[in-house]
């Protein structure tokens, strides 16, 4: 059975309480206090089958000024609203607010009912009706149904029941959300159970035996029971009050305003980027770093409001802001909030969360601007491109995305596949699933192709660049994955040539002139003379006497004719082919061959013996078993 929940709002004493009970017979004042006042103080909650079948949930709200906070969370969740006006009052203070409030929050079905008709005379009451039609003219309720009762005499109950059931048949059917989220209204321990937590469930839904998470704590807990209207069920789903069972869970831990969801789900955030509409009723103008009180789900949170495009904010206006949160809280994109003034406390605005997890923003950045106005749209490929964008060169984690995105992961998934084969996104790291923006992959790319154009140019003899070396001088591609991600593409591209860990662009060829041309031979001849048993580098540069000596040397390295063993010690690659070429042989027949082997097959000191057997190992050519080597096998 499909079930809907309506929310009563109005001003004090207009009969809310009164008409439910009429209407249900169940008296949704509970507490002590609120039957010694005769006012309703915290919400109240009923239900009524209605004569097509379906299933109200109905959510009453308190009436009175002091408790609007209570209001607000009760509104959460809500399909459709009764506007209750008594007809011997009329328009009254919390029936503008009340209904402000309805609108902030996106409530956009309703109905008007016009209560304690059997306290005035007819002519009155048609005042009533054309004040009350004047006053909605414009709001969401302007062509709303107009239904007179009297909880006292019952007249007009079975007209507002059958009007109810209209109403419902006709609500759009609600999008369910892909995560369960319940914001919590009320927590206490029943015996033989233990801690129950209360709500509207908003969205997805939860199985019993599911893992879930209380929010912003991030206390993790499993479904132990769940009820709705005192039956027990073995799931819920959006749109049901909901009453869940939490196992392990300490009453102390949990209050209002926090959020059960599903595990892992969302995150906790002092900081939303929202848009921020400023409602014409409100009292001066906002300005920037005002205090006011967020309200979001349950919760109500003491926020500083940062204006990100002006100093301040006339009534009537809207702009983008970051909210700047006393406490965390969890939030998705798409959710609304309402925002009340500090002191005196009352409905000034509220709007839309943007970017439930973003960073502190840079007032009067016109990149910013556009990003907001991007996040504030319908587009979703548009608006998941921004969000890969504010990752920057570290990327977004496509679990994280998801979150912030506020999308199912399949539609996630399909939007990244269609943006990958724009070329617009790209996935640089598979293990973690790290996306980023071409906007920031070709910044990369292009500071690695300057910073090597400006090394070939301030070194011209050098062959190329320490792989390590360039990573370190970045700003952009610092992190391992990124780095060899884009090393790899230029790569691909032909741009750029790495040969082992010297990386150059590959129109740098190293061109010498007719001196240094001499001292290369020289160099060459030098090692090729020396066989197994070369000077050290230092000794040759001496005896040359040329300054540029390192810079050929390096050449020769880069181009494979010197090989570089250990530090300072170099071989021609003739003699270190023909020893491998004996080693190998020797290990083929012999199967493994000692160090004092070894020695005596290069007829070498051990300076150049322990050397050139432990480059072996390194060139995976053998590998040491104990005191001897043996062949690696490929």
């Amino acid at each position: 059975m499909k079930q809907i929940v309506l929310g009563t709002a109005g001003h004090i004493d207009h009969g809310k309480t009164s008409l439910i009970k009429a209407l249900t017979g169940i008296d949704t004042d509970r507490l002590k206090e609120e039957k010694e006042r005769g006012i309703t103080i915290e919400l109240g909650f009923a239900h009524l089958e209605l004569p097509g079948g379906k299933l109200v949930g109905i959510v009453d709200v308190p009436g009175h000024e002091k408790f609007v906070k209570n209001m607000v969370a009760g509104a959460t969740g809500i399909d459709l609203v009764a506007l209750v006006i008594a007809a011997d009052e009329g328009i009254m203070p919390q029936t503008q607010e009340h209904l402000e409030i309805c609108e902030l929050l996106g409530i956009r079905h309703g109905l008007v009912v016009l209560t304690k008709i059997d306290m005035v005379d007819e002519e009155w009451l048609e005042l009533v009706k054309e004040d009350v039609k004047d006053y909605l003219a414009g709001t969401f309720l302007a062509d709303a149904p107009v239904v007179e009762v009297s909880s006292v005499t019952g007249e007009g109950l079975d007209n507002l029941v059958q009007v109810l059931d209209e109403l419902v048949q006709a609500l759009p059917e609600k999008e369910v959300g892909h995560i369960f989220r319940l914001p919590i209204d009320r927590v206490f321990v029943m015996k033989g159970f233990g801690t129950v937590v209360t709500g509207t469930t908003i969205s997805g839904k939860a199985v019993l035996g599911d893992e879930v998470t209380v929010y912003p704590e991030e206390i993790q807990s499993r479904i132990r029971g769940i009820q709705v209207h005192g039956k027990e069920v073995e799931e819920v789903r959006a749109g049901l009050r909901t009453a869940i069972n939490l196992q392990g869970v300490e009453k102390s831990m949990i209050r209002r305003g926090d959020v059960l969801a599903s595990a892992a789900a969302l995150r906790s955030t002092f900081m939303v980027d929202v848009n921020l509409e400023l409602l014409e009723s409100a009292p001066r103008k906002l300005k920037n770093r005002a205090k006011a009180r967020f309200h979001a789900g349950t919760a109500e949170i003491i926020a500083t409001v940062v204006l990100l495009d002006r100093e301040e904010l006339s009534p009537g206006e809207g702009c983008f802001a970051q909210l700047r949160l006393e406490k965390p809280t969890a939030v998705l994109r798409g959710d609304r909030y309402v925002l009340r003034s500090y002191s005196p406390v009352r409905t000034i605005g509220g709007g839309k969360v943007l970017n439930p997890l973003p960073r502190k923003m840079k007032r009067f950045s016109e990149e910013r601007q556009r990003q907001l106005q991007v996040l504030d749209g319908q587009d979703l490929e548009a608006i998941v491109e921004a969000f890969v964008q504010t990752g920057g060169f570290q990327g977004i984690d496509v679990e994280l995305l998801q979150f912030l995105a506020n999308l199912s992961k399949s539609k996630l998934e399909a939007i990244l596949r269609n943006l990958k084969s724009k070329g617009r996104l790209m996935e640089y790291d598979k293990e973690r699933r790290a996306i980023i923006h071409k906007r920031y992959l070709d910044q990369a790319q292009k500071e690695i192709l300057d910073h090597l154009s400006q090394f070939h140019a301030r070194y011209p003899l050098k062959v190329g660049l320490q792989k390590e070396e360039l990573r370190s001088r970045l700003k952009g591609a610092k992190t391992p994955k990124l780095f060899n991600y884009v090393i790899g593409s230029l790569a691909r591209r032909g741009e750029i040539v790495q040969e082992k860990e010297l990386i150059r662009l590959k129109s740098h060829q190293v061109t010498l002139g007719r001196d240094l041309e001499e001292i290369r031979k020289k160099l060459e001849q030098e090692y090729l003379k020396a066989g197994l048993k070369p000077p050290y580098f230092r000794e040759v540069k001496d005896k040359l006497k040329e300054e540029s000596a390192s810079d050929v040397l390096e050449l020769l390295v880069g181009e494979g004719v010197l090989v570089k063993v250990k530090e300072d010690l170099y071989f021609h690659r003739d003699a270190i082919e023909g020893l491998k070429e004996r080693l190998v042989s020797f290990l083929k027949e012999h199967g493994e061959i000692s160090t004092p082997q070894f020695k005596d097959m290069t007829g070498a000191s051990r300076k150049y013996t322990i050397p050139l057997i432990e480059y072996f190992d390194k060139a995976q050519v053998t590998v040491r078993v104990g005191d001897t080597r043996v062949l690696r096998k490929k």
